[in-house]
């Protein structure tokens, strides 16, 4: 059941929390409008602090009257943390400019205490059915096996890449092992992130505005859902949530990038308890739910094996869903004479895969990105990697990629052999 703290001051509060259980809503609490917010911002809580702050932290909803002295950026913080929806509520209309300046929704009206109810309800009701036009973001999870390959360095080149064209990328960090995107490119990962949107779309309340508020932008048109702060957190993201944000991410952004873990196993196969939460559920459900899979290897020995290894299992995994293969780092030096060569006769061989995208190690540019927090594009545009991702975007991620790539193909082995922003052969 939805439960519910009601912040509003004198018998309005009452008359709401009645209008709320009469619709199936629990109303946990009443208390005045301004006490969550002092509560929020004093760093020296007494008992009775500390207990409001725990009962508004355990809600669903905190519906709370807006003013100036109700609304502060540590109870916003706070509610984001643990997931907590704030529906702010005005006396008069025309009052939303506070709203605005805090990334609320549009307040709803204080007086009209029976319509409430039914506002909230048709608030939570997603804006379209799944099978609408609308859902038409296209989901591409980013993959690769253990030893880090590269996902994450790829996954935020992609996305900015993706971005050039003005459509909307959203870029997702899912990773329950090893999350990185926030310290990668410099992000604060005290925030919602992508945690809080998988709670909200449990709850059926996530929306598009709200992917936009807890989303933090990295320019370009790339809106970043930061993850977990501490791996373990990872029953935060169960196989469930993901996918129903998954689906809302779909009318948010045009591309969701989606940077995974490496683990594919299935923890219900070697364990008791199959009840008990999955760390790679999160894994699991973001390639079930990819349209698109880019599986990244490690250009040497060691990382290629592996590579071949886990194929079968990804296969297992995704069914049909159209992968591309992505070998980055690659360099002579680890592989010997014709590195490109034995990649592509390996994969074919063991993995019958002939259509392989290499990406160079190109250690300055990569350093420089590391070294400033931005994308590789943005302080290095130039470079080989630059210039390796985006030829891949453009002619294997774009959408229309699949259908120009079969009369295309031949063209572009004769040029891969000119260099390296022309490495996809067959």
């Amino acid at each position: 059941m939805t439960t519910a703290v009601v912040a509003v001051d004198g018998a309005a509060a009452s008359d709401i929390a009645l209008s709320l259980e009469r619709h199936g809503v629990q109303a946990s609490a009443a208390v005045n409008a301004a006490a969550p917010a002092r509560a929020a911002a004093d760093p020296l809580l007494d008992d009775a602090g500390r207990e409001l702050l725990a009962v508004v932290t355990a809600a669903d909803l905190l519906l709370l009257e807006l003013r100036r002295d109700t609304i502060a950026p540590a109870l916003v913080s706070l509610c984001d943390r643990h997931g907590v929806r704030i529906v702010p509520l005005c006396a008069a209309a025309g009052e939303g400019r506070l709203a605005e300046l805090y990334g609320l929704a549009a307040p709803l009206p204080l007086t009209d205490v029976e319509a409430l109810p039914r506002a909230l309800a048709m608030d939570a009701v997603p804006a379209a059915p799944p099978t609408a036009p609308a859902a038409s973001g296209r989901v591409i999870a980013v993959w690769g096996p253990t030893g880090a390959p590269g996902r994450s360095t790829l996954a935020v080149e992609i996305a900015v890449e993706l971005a050039r064209d003005g459509r909307r990328v959203g870029l997702v960090d899912a990773d329950t092992h090893a999350p990185s995107l926030a310290l990668a490119l410099g992000l604060a990962d005290e925030g919602p992130g992508f945690a809080s949107a998988c709670r909200q779309a449990e709850q059926s309340t996530l929306t598009s505005a709200e992917l936009s508020r807890i989303g933090v932008p990295l320019g370009r048109g790339v809106e970043v859902l930061t993850g977990l702060n501490r791996p373990g957190r990872w029953p935060e993201l169960t196989g469930d949530r993901i996918t129903a944000a998954l689906d809302v991410c779909r009318r948010w952004a045009d591309e969701i990038v989606v940077d995974v873990a490496a683990s594919l196993e299935r923890d219900e196969e070697i364990v008791s308890d199959l009840a008990g939460p999955r760390r790679n559920a999160a894994t699991l459900a973001v390639l079930q739910a990819a349209d698109l899979v880019v599986a990244v290897a490690a250009a040497d020995p060691v990382g290629i094996a592996r590579f071949v290894r886990g194929h079968a299992d990804l296969r297992a995994t995704i069914g049909a869903t159209p992968v591309v293969v992505v070998v980055n780092r690659l360099r002579a030096g680890a592989l010997g004479v014709d590195a490109r060569g034995q990649v592509r006769a390996t994969l074919e061989r063991f993995c019958g895969i002939r259509d392989v995208w290499f990406v160079p190690l190109d250690t300055r540019a990569a350093d420089a990105a590391m070294l400033s927090s931005r994308p590789v594009r943005e302080v290095a545009g130039r470079s080989a990697l630059s210039s390796a991702v985006r030829r891949l975007v453009g002619e294997a991620l774009a959408p229309v990629a699949a259908e120009s790539a079969p009369a295309a193909r031949p063209r572009r082995e004769r040029a891969g052999r000119r260099g390296w922003s022309s490495a996809r052969t067959a």
